[in-house]
């Protein structure tokens, strides 16, 4: 196993500010604080309406996302990314929570915690290089649509008063940063809506709404089930679940903010960081989270954040909303809040992949894959089903199109004693059985030699394939001689061949 050191992990993000630079440089410390803020205030819809969905209440949900975001500020290897109690980790949690209780929700978030720890100290952070770009898209594109879907229920069916409230955070917010970037604009409106709420004593739905904010901070949460194999039994199917959609998605958050800032971020510890701050979140606080997309887009792309100063401002200001401001935070207008989460919803969408042009010059099996992933993930509400789909998706495409590439380009010897193939190609299980068919068994004399100069073998149906043809000719009188293959394959053709049965 290999963790980076922190210096060695600093060393990949060359081309943004460090800390220190950020403290010396007062214009970028109000830079990184601003976005801070306005991504604190960006955290309290989602975090409070998929609170219910997990089955804990709306403050616990606030407090494990200040815990969250405070340890990945620290030990996180991808600066400015924002981590909290998210709807995805809530969606999987509920269903559980359902059946058995709230009890179970501190050992699941442990279990899952550890396993995190587990998979990043072991380097399979690695395996995220698997996800196709098609698949990471429709990644993206999906989670903007909910987002944006999650916010329409509050500007729907509600007093009229909402509309304008509504219209003016959205104006602010498109037209603020055209006079001054000084400000972020969602930091703006929505201090002016609450403002406009608060002074005209206006009647909305507000944060207070969604449940009690009574000032303070809770204890550590405390355990209330056995640890014993009934509670094993019931916890770790969901703590599987938590840790590998925690995984994915903060993993692929990682991927899209590396994107954005064209910077480095070191994914293992990313993933080692991610089950300390769940462990840590579920013993004060009592719920587990993952990187939120949104609110790193708000911290990235809005407010322009780029260091661990911007999200571990925003965890101070949620902690000091949720403990010393409860009653102003309760004030703040959910249509203000939600129309800076839609604006960055339509941010996080990918549009340049939907264009008509875009789509005409993409070959059809990357915008089926794309689009199958959107679909899946938008119906099931569920991170890791579209993943897991897109994925198998783009696997069996490219098994497709690859198996259709082996060739064998038949030479006969100017005696006619002999003849040889030559084979391009790489040869796995989706292209053998293509290979034992470009052979002429009964036409070819009695020596065949076939040259794999051009060509790899990767698996066992490869050495079961090149048997079969060898048993063919043999079949036929003939005798066959396998010639250029690398020192790779060459073993690996001597271990299994003749040993894989019929």
């Amino acid at each position: 196993m290999h963790v980076a050191n922190p210096a060695t992990t600093q060393n990949q993000f060359e081309d943004q500010p460090s800390i220190s630079e950020v403290l010396r440089a007062p214009h970028l410390f109000v830079r990184e604080s601003l976005a801070g803020m306005v991504t604190a205030l960006a955290l309290i819809p989602e975090v409070i309406s998929f609170s219910f969905v997990s089955g804990v209440d709306p403050k616990v949900a606030l407090v494990a996302s200040i815990v969250l975001c405070l340890v990945m500020s620290v030990l996180g290897g991808r600066p400015a990314m924002v981590t909290a109690a998210a709807g995805s980790i809530a969606l999987v949690i509920g269903p559980m929570v359902k059946l058995h209780g709230t009890g179970y929700i501190l050992p699941t978030i442990i279990l899952a915690g550890i396993i995190q720890i587990v998979f990043g100290l072991a380097g399979l952070a690695r395996l995220m290089r698997f996800v196709p770009r098609s698949v990471m898209i429709g990644f993206v594109n999906a989670l903007g649509i909910l987002i944006f879907a999650a916010q329409v229920p509050h500007i729907l069916n509600v007093a009229w008063i909402v509309y304008p409230l509504f219209a003016l955070t959205i104006a602010i917010v498109l037209v603020m940063p055209r006079l001054t970037n000084a400000v972020p604009a969602p930091l703006i409106a929505i201090i002016v809506v609450t403002a406009i709420v608060i002074l005209w004593h206006l009647t909305v739905p507000n944060v207070g709404g969604k449940g009690a904010m009574a000032p303070g901070l809770p204890g550590i949460t405390a355990f209330t089930v056995a640890l014993d194999l009934d509670t094993f039994r019931i916890i770790w199917p969901t703590a599987l679940s938590v840790a590998f959609v925690g995984l994915l998605e903060t993993l692929l958050t990682a991927k899209l903010v590396d994107d954005l800032t064209d910077t480095r971020s070191h994914k293992g510890r990313e993933s080692w960081a991610l089950g300390i701050a769940n462990i840590a979140a579920g013993f004060y606080g009592g719920i587990g989270g993952c990187a939120m997309i949104a609110q790193t887009v708000v911290n990235v792309k809005i407010g322009n954040g780029r260091t661990r100063i911007s999200t571990a401002v925003a965890a101070i200001v949620l902690l000091v909303l949720v403990t010393g401001l409860s009653d102003l935070m309760a004030q703040i207008p959910m249509v203000a809040l939600a129309a800076v989460m839609m604006i960055a919803a339509l941010k996080t969408i990918n549009w340049h992949s939907v264009q008509p042009a875009t789509l005409k010059r993409m070959p059809i099996p990357e915008t089926l894959v794309m689009a199958l992933t959107v679909v899946v993930t938008v119906a099931t509400s569920n991170l890791a089903f579209g993943i897991a789909v897109g994925v198998l998706l783009a696997m069996v495409l490219f098994a497709r199109r690859v198996a259709h590439v082996i060739r064998a380009e038949r030479t006969p010897s100017p005696d006619g004693l002999s003849v040889r193939y030559s084979v391009h190609g790489p040869l796995f299980f989706g292209s053998s059985n293509d290979l034992v068919e470009r052979f002429s068994y009964g036409e070819d004399p009695k020596r065949i030699a076939i040259d794999l100069t051009h060509s790899q073998i990767w698996d066992a149906s490869s050495v079961a394939a090149l048997d079969a043809i060898e048993t063919k000719y043999r079949e036929h009188g003939a005798t066959v001689t396998f010639t250029g293959l690398d020192p790779r394959s060459s073993s690996f053709h001597e271990r299994l061949t003749g040993q894989l049965g019929a």
